[in-house]
């Protein structure tokens, strides 16, 4: 008999990921490191079931930065190879899993090609419901806040907290609840500058290929044991939610 799934009290609406690791992940056993990238993504399939099934509505990560570019080319080229893979054999599933897939990013840098398999795969999964999935993809924090000042710019829009809210790049979502870094680092690399402001951030020693639904759980465990504040006191939060 399947073992009943046990689902925290308190789960993140939005949870974000930067998935880090993969790398050293491979090195210890004396592979190549787009071999860890390769088993990140299987780690990303489980991330994105057990998100499914403990009630999270969206899910963020970070699978290529605007900073990545400046890897060794073999391993650039490798990354690019896996996404193309991973777009024609992950978006079937995507699809029976109800997740709507959208990628976050500056796409001009990317070739025709991978332009064209990013927009087939967010059209193919548009009807998702059960969970959204952003991939974000040559994308920096930085770039996010001034493509969002230029677009305000170009229409002559006064440049204000509201209005740059409503130009980022993940304005369709709600900022993320929940900010989980794997790989033993604490700092965002330039992830969701904007967005992260009030975000309960949590930094896990494992390895991104080795983040399971265990680790999960004790990431979300360690979310629901915290207060949430937003500026306010303790007694504040206590009277807007009697």
């Amino acid at each position: 008999m399947a073992k009943a799934l046990s689902i925290p009290a308190v789960v993140p609406d939005h949870i974000a990921i930067v998935m880090d690791g993969n790398g050293r992940w491979a090195k210890r056993r004396l592979l190549p490191r787009i071999a860890g990238h390769r088993q990140g993504v299987e780690s990303l399939r489980r991330c994105i079931r057990a998100c499914a099934e403990r009630g999270v509505r969206v899910l963020t990560v970070f699978a290529f930065s605007s900073e990545n570019w400046s890897r060794p080319a073999d391993e650039v080229s490798g990354l690019m190879d896996l996404m193309a893979k991973a777009l024609g054999r992950e978006v079937p599933e995507l699809q029976k899993g109800g997740v709507r897939l959208r990628f976050v990013g500056e796409r001009r840098g990317l070739s025709e090609r991978m332009q064209q398999g990013l927009l087939q795969a967010e059209a193919a999964t548009a009807a998702g419901a059960a969970l959204q999935l952003n991939v974000c993809f040559n994308y920096g924090g930085r770039w996010d806040v001034a493509q969002a000042a230029a677009a305000l710019a170009a229409r002559g829009e006064s440049i204000t907290e509201a209005s740059l809210d409503r130009a980022m790049a993940l304005a369709h979502a709600p900022d993320p609840d929940l900010l989980i870094r794997t790989g033993g680092e604490q700092r965002l690399s330039n992830f969701l500058l904007w967005q992260a402001a009030y975000s309960e951030l949590y930094f896990s020693e494992r390895l991104w290929p080795d983040f399971d639904e265990a680790a999960l759980d004790e990431a979300i465990a360690a979310y629901a044991a915290r207060e949430r504040r937003f500026g306010q006191t303790s007694e504040q939060r206590v009277q807007a939610s009697a």
